[in-house]
């Protein structure tokens, strides 16, 4: 959520608490990953952020870290900036779908020299504001930020205090939809969905009903197969339009979303880092394996299996 995603939001709790992880690992774990000796994987701890696609993009690579590599991978659900802390201590090798973050990056690989860049994912990420399609058809003129304060009151709900309702997903993705409607003077308020599934309900439901909503939303994304949003036009993005939060009123950039591990992890000799540093597919993809997840109900072992066998060429580049 897409993703992806605003650091600095709700989640921000510090590592060592209670936030489960997969397989039943939880942060505060004194497991630290690339320790082992150059060339065995040992320990393998892998951030998972909420959203399907970045769970899609982590089941593969946990499947080939486990049956290929013989790693032990603990998969730890944790929203963005409570993984990068794990850099420094070990407790997070890698977060594998990074949405931007150059204040995280600044942070912890500038700053604190506890992380590193990892190489590019191969998908492009895809930020905006988005209405589902029977809305863009009877009204086209609602693809142009412009003509929204004429649509305003046909959004309203008992939660956007008389305004129109701008339905947002977890508060802790990347988002500066709260800026962009001051600053664009839209007659909007931004309303939390709470998650990804939320929003995807909302949609769903929209077209089917023909109701009015329009929301935040992100590529690459299985759903769009399903219900194929429209985006609304934004003013162009320009380099540094976004550089001051509060001031922000252009669309967001597209994403070369990209891989960050632990310093310690890159230095280790493990072949997990070499194979995340390998890691690379297509949107495509990505919203094949989060299709068989979100829509197919698998298993996300049994999605990454299912797609690992039927792509072993892509695989065998990764750990050549």
């Amino acid at each position: 959520m897409a993703r992806h995603w605003r650091a600095g939001a709700a989640g921000m709790a510090i590592l060592g608490l209670t936030l489960t992880a997969c397989g039943g690992a939880k942060v505060g774990d004194d497991s630290a990953g690339g320790s082992g000796e150059s060339g065995k994987c040992g320990t393998f701890n892998l951030a998972v952020n909420p959203w399907v696609g970045y769970e899609a993009n982590a089941a593969v690579l946990a499947y080939v870290a486990e049956n290929d590599l013989h790693c032990k991978v603990n998969q730890k659900d944790l929203k963005e900036e409570i993984a990068w802390q794990g850099f420094g201590t070990g407790e997070v090798d890698a977060v594998v779908e990074n949405w931007g973050h150059d204040d995280l990056k600044k942070k912890y690989i500038t700053g604190q020299k506890t992380a590193v860049e990892a190489g590019a994912t191969g998908n492009e990420g895809l930020i905006g504001w988005y209405v589902p399609p029977w809305l863009a058809k009877a009204h086209p003129d609602i693809l142009d930020y412009k003509n929204l304060n004429k649509y305003a009151a046909n959004f309203k709900t008992s939660e956007s205090g008389g305004k129109g309702q701008l339905l947002d997903g977890d508060p802790s993705y990347v988002t500066n939809d709260e800026a962009l409607v001051k600053n664009l003077k839209l007659d909007f308020k931004v309303v939390y969905a709470g998650s990804e599934t939320a929003l995807i309900q909302a949609f769903r439901k929209a077209e089917k009903d023909k109701e009015w909503v329009i929301g935040y939303f992100y590529e690459p994304q299985w759903f769009m197969s399903e219900v194929p949003l429209k985006k609304v036009k934004l003013p162009a993005y320009k380099t540094g339009c976004d550089a001051n939060a509060e001031k922000v009123a252009c669309d967001y950039p597209v994403y070369k979303l990209d891989k960050i591990v632990s310093a310690k992890f890159a230095k280790s000799g493990s072949p997990a880092y070499d194979l995340v540093k390998n890691f690379t597919w297509t949107n495509d993809d990505q919203n094949t394996v989060a299709k068989y997840i979100a829509v197919d109900k698998m298993k996300p072992e049994d999605a990454a299996k299912k797609w690992v066998e039927a792509n072993r060429s892509k695989v065998d580049a990764w750990i050549k």
